[in-house]
C-alpha cells in the first residue's frame, strides 16, 4: 500500500508525494521525488495521519485527494553532495539574476532563487509592489543559465516565510516553523486584544501584523460577551452608571455614576445587582397587571351571553337581578329565536318592494 508522506524543499516549500513501498520512509529523510520535468531532493516533514490530516487542510496547494507525483527512492549521500553544491550555485544565481534586474530597470527584488535537483529548472522569487513584464528577463536568462526559467511573484510574508529568521519573541518565525497556512490579519483583531496600536510594537519582519495576533483572538472574543459594552449605561442599585471597563483576566467591571463617582464591582456582584434589579421590576410589573384586572373587566371584553347575566355592578349598576336583554324578558335569545326574527324582516323587506313595485303602475295610470 501507498504512504503519502509530505515533502519540505528549500525555502519551506511543501508538497506532498506518494512513497510506493511496503514500510515507510523515516522522518527527516532525505528522499528523490518526481516533479515537474524532471527529479527534486527534499526532506520527509511529516507522514502517516499527521500527513493525512495535513493533505485536507493544507495551504500550498493541495486537497483531499491523492497526490499523482511519487517519492522515487531515498537519496545517496552522492545525492546530499549534490544538493549541498547547489546550495552555493542559488545564491549566484540570485547575483546574477538581479544584475539583469537592474539592467532592464524592472521594479521588484529577487528574494531567492532555488536550483532543481537535477538542474533543470532554475526558480527565481521576486516582490513587487505592481504588476511587472518580466517576458525579456526571462528570455536573457535563459540564455546566460543554458536551462529553464521560472519566476514566481511572492507577498512579502511568503518572503519572510522562505527567508526564515528570528521573530521578536526570541523564537523562529512561525511561518517558517509550523504555521501551515499564512491567514490575514487585520488590525481589528489587535483593538479587541486592547493592544498598543503602534505598528512599530505588532508587526513582524515582514512589515505585516504579526501572525501570532490571531492565536489569542476568539479567547478575546468570546470571553466579552460575558461583559457588559464599554460606554453602555446600567442601572444598577445605585441608579444609573456607565460601563468605564472592563478586565476579562480579573472579571472586575468599572463604573462610574451620574455624579462622577467610581466603582469596580466583580463580575458577579454586577450580575446579582442586574438581576435583582430585573426580578423586582417584573413583579412590579405582574404586580400593577393583578390590581387592574382585580378592578373589573371592561364590557367589550365580554361576550353579550356573559353581559347580560352576569351580576357585576359594571353591568348591573342599578343593582337589580339582571338587566332586560333585548327580547325585553331578562333573556338572551337563543340561535332559534334570532333567525326567526331575521326571517320575518327578510320577508317584510321583500313584500315591501313587492308593494312598491304594484303600486307604480297604478299611480302612472291614474295620471
Amino acid at each position: 500500500m501507498a504512504h503519502l508522506v509530505e515533502v519540505a524543499f528549500k525555502g519551506n516549500r511543501k508538497e506532498f508525494f506518494l512513497w510506493d513501498y511496503p514500510d515507510p520512509p523515516p522522518l527527516n529523510a532525505a528522499v528523490i521525488v518526481d516533479v515537474d520535468r524532471g527529479e527534486d531532493l527534499g526532506y520527509i516533514h511529516s507522514l502517516g495521519d499527521l500527513a493525512q490530516k495535513r493533505n485536507g487542510g493544507c495551504s500550498h496547494g493541495c486537497g483531499t485527494s491523492l497526490p499523482e507525483r511519487k517519492a522515487l527512492r531515498l537519496a545517496t549521500e552522492k545525492d546530499r553532495t549534490i544538493s549541498r553544491d547547489l546550495e552555493r550555485l542559488n545564491e549566484e544565481a540570485r547575483r546574477k539574476a538581479m544584475e539583469r534586474v537592474k539592467a532592464n530597470g524592472l521594479g521588484m527584488k529577487l528574494s531567492d532563487a532555488e536550483w532543481q535537483w537535477d538542474r533543470k529548472k532554475l526558480t527565481l522569487y521576486f516582490t513587487a509592489d505592481k504588476r511587472v513584464d518580466f517576458r525579456n528577463l526571462v528570455r536573457d536568462l535563459a540564455s546566460l543559465f543554458r536551462t529553464r526559467i521560472e519566476l514566481k511573484q511572492i507577498g512579502v510574508r511568503d518572503e519572510a516565510k522562505r527567508l526564515d529568521g528570528i521573530g521578536r519573541c526570541g523564537r523562529q518565525y512561525c511561518s517558517a516553523s509550523w504555521l501551515p497556512e499564512l491567514r490575514p490579519v487585520n488590525l481589528g483583531v489587535a483593538k479587541d486584544q486592547r493592544l498598543s496600536l503602534n505598528p512599530s510594537q505588532i508587526s513582524g519582519a515582514c512589515g505585516r501584523l504579526m501572525c501570532c495576533l490571531r492565536y489569542e483572538h476568539e479567547f478575546y472574543v468570546q470571553s466579552r460577551k460575558r461583559f457588559p459594552k464599554e460606554g453602555k449605561i446600567v442601572v444598577t442599585k445605585l441608579g444609573e452608571e456607565k460601563v468605564i471597563s472592563v478586565d476579562i483576566f480579573r472579571e472586575r467591571i468599572t463604573l462610574r455614576g451620574v455624579e462622577g463617582d467610581m466603582r469596580a464591582l466583580s463580575l458577579a456582584d454586577f450580575k446579582q445587582e442586574t438581576e435583582e434589579l430585573a426580578g423586582a421590576a417584573v413583579a412590579v410589573a405582574n404586580g400593577e397587571e393583578d390590581e387592574s384586572a382585580a378592578e373589573g373587566i371592561r364590557p367589550e371584553e365580554i361576550s353579550p351571553e356573559l353581559l347580560y347575566t352576569a351580576e357585576h355592578p359594571v353591568f348591573n349598576p342599578s343593582g337589580s337581578e339582571s338587566p332586560s336583554g333585548p327580547n325585553g324578558n331578562g333573556h338572551v335569545r337563543d340561535g332559534n329565536s334570532r333567525e326567526e326574527g331575521s326571517g320575518k324582516r327578510r320577508r317584510g323587506r321583500r313584500g315591501a318592494r313587492r308593494g312598491r313595485g304594484g303600486d307604480e303602475p297604478n299611480s302612472a295610470g291614474g295620471h
